[in-house]
């Protein structure tokens, strides 16, 4: 199934769902689900970044996972340039996969301690035939590793012998390598020394300038999402509560989970006020979620409709979207 959309569009996540089996006994029979997305709708144009925040368990990682085709949606639609990723078969869907790449979280554990790093950029440069014509295949990595500040040297190196940074450079030159227009990055940076997420954000910043590149950025730390994105959606238990344009999030913020995020961010400045909102109890069971709004049971705000009717996502301007009963018309 094909979508005519804006051809500045390329990516656009219409009602996405993701819902895990929850299995018991002998015969291993379905009793519940685990809904760990639940109706995202989200758009990335092209050259900009689109940044994924919430707590750990919210859904974020597996929102990735699903838009790649890496599992199976249980519902919803994906269009990467009006062609819905959802509807194609294996055959076809291997025609758009080296568009379509991810770094994931953990440079240690990603990449295989058993293959140079020479073999790990180039392994899927071979198999997609994607060297250009005038260039050899050792020649095309080079060139790739040096676009990541990597070392010529380096390539017949093994991952044990890198640092935690030029591990994750490696997975992003390994991405980098297939030319894609669009990157799902999971946590690019949490696992890295603060001083070294600068160098790969700022990387990342460079890459997308030089080559256009659209990214799906997914994190739960929102001084590096305000830094790198241009758009930002806030999840809460599989679902989006909040959407606006960076600034005006970061300004405006609308939803109290929103505040209550926001409100965590550490200062540098020593004199600085901090109205900290804290959060009260644990994130509820996607297996077992809240009636009416997911979020209610944490709320300062909650109302009576609160407990009972599910708030409608509303767009309140500005291209500024939120689900909270706060702002019924």
């Amino acid at each position: 199934m094909n979508k005519v959309q804006d051809p500045n569009l390329l990516l656009d996540v219409v009602d996405l769902k993701k819902y895990f089996p929850i299995k018991e006994g002998v015969t291993q029979h379905t009793v519940g689900y685990v809904k760990a997305v639940d109706g995202i709708s989200l758009k990335i144009e092209k050259g900009q970044t689109y940044g994924l925040v919430g707590e750990s368990g919210c859904g974020k990682t597996t929102v990735g996972r699903t838009i790649l085709r890496l599992t199976d949606p249980t519902g919803g639609h994906a269009y990467y340039n009006g062609t819905d990723i959802f509807g194609l078969k294996k055959k076809n869907l291997r025609k758009i996969r080296t568009k379509l790449q991810i770094i994931f979280q953990d440079p240690y554990s990603s990449l295989d301690p058993r293959m140079t790093v020479g073999e790990i950029i180039g392994e899927a440069v071979k198999e997609h035939n994607i060297c250009p014509p005038d260039m050899d295949w050792h020649d095309y990595v080079l060139n790739v590793m040096a676009s990541c500040d990597l070392r010529k040297y380096q390539i017949d190196r093994y991952p044990h012998e890198f640092s935690g940074g030029q591990r994750q450079r490696i997975c992003i030159a390994r991405a980098l390598a297939l030319n894609p227009e669009l990157i799902v990055a999971d946590e690019p940076v949490s696992a890295l020394d603060v001083s070294i997420q600068a160098q790969v954000i700022n990387l990342m910043k460079d890459l997308q300038q030089e080559r256009g590149l659209s990214y799906l950025f997914i994190s739960h730390d929102l001084s590096v999402v305000e830094y790198i994105s241009d758009h930002v959606g806030v999840m809460y238990l599989g679902s989006l509560v909040e959407m606006a344009p960076k600034k005006e999030l970061f300004a405006n913020p609308l939803h109290p989970y929103t505040r209550a995020l926001l409100s965590a961010i550490p200062s540098p400045d020593p004199d600085a006020k901090m109205n900290r909102i804290i959060l009260q109890g644990d994130l509820p069971s996607p297996a077992n979620p809240p009636k009416g709004c997911k979020f209610h049971t944490r709320c300062s705000q909650c109302m009576d409709i609160c407990k009972h009717e599910v708030p409608a996502y509303r767009d309140l301007g500005n291209g500024h979207f939120c689900a909270c009963h706060l702002y019924n018309e």
